[in-house]
Formats: structure tokens, C-alpha cells, sequence
């Protein structure tokens, strides 16, 4: 059974009126009032639609920010009974601070067939889909990893470019890459739109690893599925909470590597709406007395594009 097409404007519409909400606090240092405005937005917008909708993957489960949470039911209650999840603001600290890469995220699929994933850290790796699918694995060593894209790709070594996470946690890997002359990119936050970067040649990336967030995991590979990408993504729990909080979702296999058709089953929905300007999407702006957004969209079934949306000021 395939989504219905006509959801993809809605969603648009439902993602461009989260970054616009959220317009106000760019650059303002409020990122708690910013992801409340988009939430509240999303949650109101998400309620007139005519699904019987669950939030499977939710904002900020272990924090003490506004959310929509998990197991959270949306939608009018008619219509198919759908699996989201969402974002509302992916870097929040993008979006405080008017740095660019901000966005406004969602994903559905028919239910059962997006992953929940627990609030938890996942070590993950995507590459682009001309790289072999066997060419890559989370756990090949960084130099296999890399020497196999390099040959895959008819590449030299430092032709190569990576992006990852500039966190202290991935300081070992940073040196690995910096030891085999490869380009990086370091991203401050914002590993969903990270890892989306490996989706176009035009992004010049061709591998996305490190340990990022589980459910930006899972929204990630709802795009990257529709991309014909491979990902693969392994959680890592620190502590009996998380241990605990894994099992209650069905997670029986701690240390299992998640395949991508493990992550995301089916006919898939993905937005993007750009908060502020990154290389995914141009951020939210004022002509002509609109606001204009732009959104990289997903349909696993129909097609992949950048829609422009002219949406009223608001009072």
C-alpha cells in the first residue's frame, strides 16, 4: 500500500509553517521558545489532517523542552493510520544563534514501518548510492572503510570528503581521516541534514559517519531510503535508564547493526523546511509581504525535488 500523494503538500505546508513560527527567535538566543512555537505549530497542523497518526519517533524525550512525544496521537482519527516522526527544529542552537543549517523536519510511513527509536546515542554511517553496497560497513575499520569508496568511486584518497560530527567523541576517527589526507567536513549539529549531504554529488560528500542521535537516525533514513543510499546505524546505550527504555520499544538485540530496510519499510514522506540557510535548503524569508520557505522533499514512490512555498505574514 503506497502513501497518498496529496500528503505531500500538506506535509510541506505543515513544515514551512513550523520554520515561520519559529521565524521571530532566529538569532534571538531562545531556542526553548523557537522549538516550542514549531512544535505547537506542528502538533495544531498535524491535528487537522485526516489520519489516525502515532509519534514514533518524538522531539526531546529526555529533555525537559516542549515536545511532541512519543506514543502521541495526532490527526483527526479518520483516514490511515500512519507512524511519524518528527523534528520540529533540528539545530536549535543554528536557529539561536541565526547559524546556517536550521530546519523544520517530518517523516510518515504506513504504521509499523518507521523504527522507533529510543532518545538514545546511534553510530552511524551513510554513503552515496553509487558506492557498492557491500563496499562499506560500521564495522570495516575507517581505512577500509574509505579505501573502498576511494576504489569504488575511481578516487584518490584525497579526493575523498567525510563529514562528521566536531565532537570530542569522534577525536580518534577526525585523526584517522586526517592521517589518510582525506577532506572533512565538521558539522557543529544538525546530523540529520549531515548525513543527507552524501544524497547529490552537488554536496561533494561522499561519506557521513560518527555517533550522532538515534532518532535523528531514523529521519535521516527515511530520506536516504528514497535516495537509494545506504545506511546503517547501531544504538549505544550508557546506562541502565537507556537500557531499560530500549527494551519497553521491542529492541531486544542491544548490539544489532540496523540495515536501512530494517529503519524504514515501504512507501515513505519526508520534509525538510529550512529555518535558516544551509546546503540542503535556503531559510525562511520575506518578499513582497510573504513569507517564502523551501523544502527538500521525499516520496519514496513518486519522486525527490525542493518545493517553494509563499505562505501569509503572520499577525
Amino acid at each position: 500500500m503506497r502513501l497518498d500523494k496529496e500528503l505531500i503538500d500538506k506535509l510541506v505546508n505543515i513544515t514551512s509553517n513550523a520554520s515561520v513560527s519559529c521565524y521571530k527567535y532566529i538569532g534571538k538566543n531562545d531556542k526553548i521558545n523557537a522549538d516550542k512555537a514549531a512544535t505547537d505549530s506542528m502538533r495544531v497542523n498535524l491535528n487537522k489532517l485526516d489520519i489516525c497518526g502515532k509519534v514514533v519517533i518524538g522531539e526531546g524525550e529526555l529533555d525537559e523542552a516542549p515536545m511532541l512525544y512519543i506514543g502521541e496521537k495526532l490527526g483527526t482519527g479518520k483516514g490511515p493510520h500512519i507512524d511519524i516522526a518528527v523534528d520540529p527544529v533540528e539545530g536549535t542552537n543554528f536557529l539561536a544563534k541565526n547559524l546556517p543549517g536550521a530546519l523544520s523536519v517530518i517523516a510518515i510511513t504506513l504504521k509499523g514501518n518507521l523504527f522507533n527509536a529510543p532518545e538514545t546515542y546511534m553510530n552511524k554511517i551513510a554513503v552515496r548510492k553509487d558506492v557498492p553496497y557491500d563496499a562499506i560497513d560500521l564495522d570495516f575499520s575507517v581505512e577500509k572503510n574509505i579505501k573502498n569508496i576511494a576504489d569504488a568511486l575511481n578516487k584518490n584518497l584525497n579526493d575523498i570528503r567525510v563529514c562528521i560530527l566536531d565532537r570530542p567523541r569522534h577525536k580518534e576517527i577526525i585523526n584517522k581521516l586526517n592521517n589518510l589526507k582525506v577532506n572533512i567536513k565538521l558539522i557543529t549539529d544538525g546530523d540529520v541534514s549531515g548525513a543527507l549531504l552524501v544524497t547529490n554529488k552537488k554536496y561533494k560528500v561522499d561519506l557521513f559517519l560518527g555517533i550522532g542521535g538515534g532518532p535523528e537516525g531514523v529521519l535521516a533514513a527515511s530520506a536516504l531510503d528514497a535516495f537509494n543510499c545506504k545506511f546503517q546505524g547501531r544504538f549505544i546505550f550508557k546506562s541502565d535508564e537507556d537500557i531499560n527504555r530500549a527494551k519497553k520499544m521491542g529492541i531486544k538485540n542491544l548490539d544489532k547493526k540496523y540495515e536501512l530496510s530494517e529503519i524504514v519499510r515501504g512507501d515513505s514522506i519526508f520534509c525538510a523546511t529550512g529555518i535558516t540557510s544551509g546546503d540542503l535548503v535556503n531559510g525562511v524569508k520575506i518578499d513582497n509581504g510573504k513569507f517564502i520557505t523551501e523544502t527538500l522533499v521525499t516520496h519514496k514512490n513518486s519522486t525527490s525535488n525542493i518545493v517553494k512555498k509563499e505562505l501569509p505574514l503572520l499577525d
